[in-house]
């Protein structure tokens, strides 16, 4: 064989294709049942017979599938992969049920709130209104008549020794009461009646309480009367009494006020009524014990 030239190695090259660099060839090899034990117990594929050369994802797949089915081969490791899968749908389910309870808590607080501030609105409403349907159902009152049954005058001395006349009085006022309302009745009170000659207090009366029931009437009896009363020389009229009875004539005032109180709504709606009265009266000697009409001598306000 003779040696080619240098212009033939030349033309040679030139001619031929330029190959490409060989690829380095990889070959996958699943592990068999023995790798994989081995594996599972640290072993390294290093010290195993069988090498092969794969990705890094090959390998954590393999991995990833070696440590599964080791744990299926373990019962040890059945249980506990049991036991955490158990444990992590029970985190789940209690994190559902705390969220739902509590998502049921805020509505039903809400719903609380809202029946609680409708009571009191439509409870305020209804006591409203009953408290003015029973404005209108004023109780009526007025001074039938006031009888003298006794006037009487002497000398003699007050409290503290000082000489003086002394007067007593005795007389009944007889007053009527109606409770005009349909739905409900009324406790009825009084200050107490007082008789005045001026500003000076003759005698006085006390009207019992009672109670009055709904479209209800009745005629009460109160006894004003004053007994050893000072008149220091005041009243002349009353002084000039003494010898001649008969001629005796004394202006008077009567002055009360009467309390009414309705319990429509038990405590909640109790409306209340009040009446001053204020009677002008004439003391006659000679009308004693005569009933003395009041129907237009009293003023209601």
């Amino acid at each position: 064989m003779h040696a080619k030239s240098d212009s033939e190695v030349t033309s040679l090259d030139a001619s031929s294709p330029p190959r490409s660099p060989r690829r380095p060839l990889y070959y996958v090899q699943s592990p068999s049942q023995n790798d994989v034990e081995k594996m599972s117990y640290g072993s390294s594929p290093l010290g195993s017979p069988h090498h092969y050369h794969s990705s890094p994802i090959h390998h954590s797949r393999e991995s990833s599938t070696t440590r599964f089915s080791a744990s299926l081969k373990n019962p040890r490791n059945v249980t506990a992969w049991k036991k955490i899968h158990r444990e992590i749908e029970e985190g789940e389910d209690e994190d559902d049920v705390d969220a739902s309870s509590k998502g049921s808590g805020e509505v039903a607080r809400f719903y609380v709130i809202c029946f609680v501030f409708s009571f009191v609105v439509l409870f305020t409403m209804f006591s409203l209104i009953l408290w003015g349907a029973s404005k209108p159902y004023k109780p009526k009152i007025s001074i039938k008549s006031m009888v003298f049954e006794s006037f009487n005058i002497q000398a003699g001395m007050d409290n503290s020794g000082v000489p003086t006349d002394m007067m007593s009085l005795n007389s009944t006022v007889k007053i009527w009461f109606r409770n005009p309302a349909t739905f409900f009745g009324v406790h009825v009170t009084s200050t107490p009646l007082e008789l005045y000659y001026y500003q000076l207090k003759l005698a006085t009366g006390y009207m019992e309480k009672f109670y009055q029931s709904r479209k209800s009437q009745r005629m009460i009896t109160v006894i004003v009367k004053g007994s050893q009363v000072p008149m220091y020389g005041g009243v002349s009229n009353v002084n000039g009494g003494k010898q001649d009875q008969t001629s005796l004539a004394v202006p008077l005032n009567l002055t009360f006020l009467v309390r009414s109180r309705a319990y429509v709504l038990g405590k909640l709606v109790k409306p209340k009524f009040y009446r001053s009265i204020r009677c002008a009266v004439t003391l006659h000697g000679s009308l004693l014990g005569k009933p003395l009409p009041l129907l237009h001598s009293c003023v209601y306000q």
